[in-house]
């Protein structure tokens, strides 16, 4: 089931991405007078097609690895004279550009959509207070301790621990300082200064928060079982709601989220023997927590949740806009982020950022099943994560790519004529190279992360 789950909302997910994407394309094609002839969401024979009133052919593919619009074009096929005027290669240099454009520009409205919707809807999440600081780290050093809530990291508001990785994330690589501002409780701000030395340069799954040696606060719950996963490790080893965990291995545990949790996840695999009291009386159960991946490492779970808690109060953040204020938060949302892709682009090139931190496509597709277990806002913001890595990736100058084509075509609006079909074939094989080297590149990744 969850299988199915997953391959679903990777299906979901991408086929919105790439449908948006190649209707940029088509919608501003129509809009030049180019003849669309086909427009297919997937690659291979249709499954299932069929034509509008201008005879373009609609199609869903067997392979759902992406799409294109087929337009009317000399280059490819002859085209009929009374035709002609319908063609996209005699159209102007700057209609071409703007065909090309449309389909990256579509990716990134598409996540300016998402993150309003996101902004519009709201979230109730929990407010950055560090936890216990590692001693000796640089986090200690800055003079952080237990109970700071975190206010901005270099000069940007982080009103939630998703803002302070980011902003975390836009360092990995780097020397100088670092800088942030915190308060404990209702104190007066202070800015503390964190050094960075060449900072966690090349890692291959970097942890921003534990690299400086920084937790994050949880309150103290009881290990009372709320619930449990039908069929789980749980379940299988006799667990039941309402039980309460007092020892795992004979050590005495008190705190769900700062004991048993821990030892879980750290036991993969691994016999636990679990002391419970229920209904006054103390048994042994005996359980081996099944292996997931979760931020790229193998942890253990058992299919089992705590009873229902609440936050304290002052710990709680509800943020929300109304519609029109929502509109600039999610463009400042997708402008960053775009450059925070091309950012991390450029170190990974460097060698500032380990190449083996690339995703293909089975990273996506476990991504895109867990955060829409996780609800709307979550998958929300992977659709947006996802769109504008797409728009990124196609701007780039490499042929075959839409931003290949762009360069192309702009040579040809400063030159007066375009590039000689040598040029461009010679670009083509050297761009359609680079693109399989990448993807295989990629795919070699998730394998690699799934054999870990």
């Amino acid at each position: 089931m969850d299988l199915l789950f997953t391959l679903l909302a990777t299906v979901v997910a991408l086929g919105l991405l790439v449908t948006i994407h190649e209707y940029g394309h088509f919608w501003v094609a129509r809009r030049c007078g180019v003849r669309v002839l086909r427009f297919s969401i997937g690659f291979g024979p249709a499954l299932y097609s069929w034509r509008d009133r201008h005879g373009t052919e609609f199609a869903i593919a067997g392979i759902p690895l992406g799409g294109y619009v087929k337009m009317l074009d000399e280059r490819e096929a002859p085209v009929p004279e009374d035709e002609l005027d319908q063609a996209f290669n005699r159209k102007s240099v700057k209609q071409r550009i703007a065909i090309v454009a449309a389909g990256p520009i579509a990716n990134f409205l598409l996540a300016i959509v998402a993150f309003w919707v996101i902004a519009v809807v709201g979230i109730t999440t929990v407010a950055p207070v560090t936890g216990p600081v590692e001693p000796g780290s640089i986090a200690e050093h800055a003079g952080l301790t237990e109970g700071l809530e975190i206010l901005e990291v270099d000069g940007t508001p982080t009103p939630t621990w998703h803002d302070v990785n980011l902003q975390l994330i836009r360092r990995l690589g780097e020397t100088g300082q670092l800088q942030m501002l915190a308060r404990e409780g209702q104190d007066t701000p202070r800015s503390f200064t964190l050094h960075l030395d060449s900072w966690l340069r090349g890692a291959d799954q970097p942890d921003p928060m534990t690299a400086l040696g920084l937790t994050t606060w949880k309150p103290v719950v009881a290990p009372l079982i709320g619930q449990l996963s039908p069929g789980g490790a749980a379940e299988r080893a006799g667990l039941q709601p309402d039980d309460l965990i007092v020892a795992i291995d004979g050590e005495p545990v008190s705190d769900w989220l700062g004991d048993v949790v821990p030892r879980i996840q750290a036991s993969a695999g691994q016999p636990l023997e679990l002391t419970v009291e229920r209904d006054g009386r103390t048994r042994v159960l005996h359980i081996v927590p099944e292996t997931r991946e979760q931020d790229g490492r193998q942890t253990g779970f058992i299919g089992a949740g705590v009873a229902p808690f609440e936050w304290p109060e002052h710990m709680v953040r509800s943020i929300d806009y109304n519609p029109l204020v929502a509109v600039p938060v999610a463009v400042v949302k997708t402008w960053d982020m775009t450059v925070l892709t091309l950012d991390s682009l450029k170190k990974m090139i460097t060698g500032l950022v380990s190449a083996k931190n690339l995703s293909g496509p089975i990273t996506i597709a476990k991504v895109a099943g867990a955060s829409a277990k996780s609800g709307l806002e979550s998958f929300l913001s992977f659709i947006a994560y996802l769109s504008i890595s797409l728009g990124v990736l196609n701007l780039l100058p490499i042929p075959v790519l839409d931003g290949g084509h762009l360069v192309y075509y702009t040579a040809e609006w400063i030159r007066g004529k375009p590039l000689s079909e040598r040029i461009q074939g010679w670009g083509l094989q050297i761009g359609l190279t680079l693109i399989v080297g990448v993807m295989l590149f990629a795919i070699y990744n998730d394998i690699s992360r799934l054999g870990n």
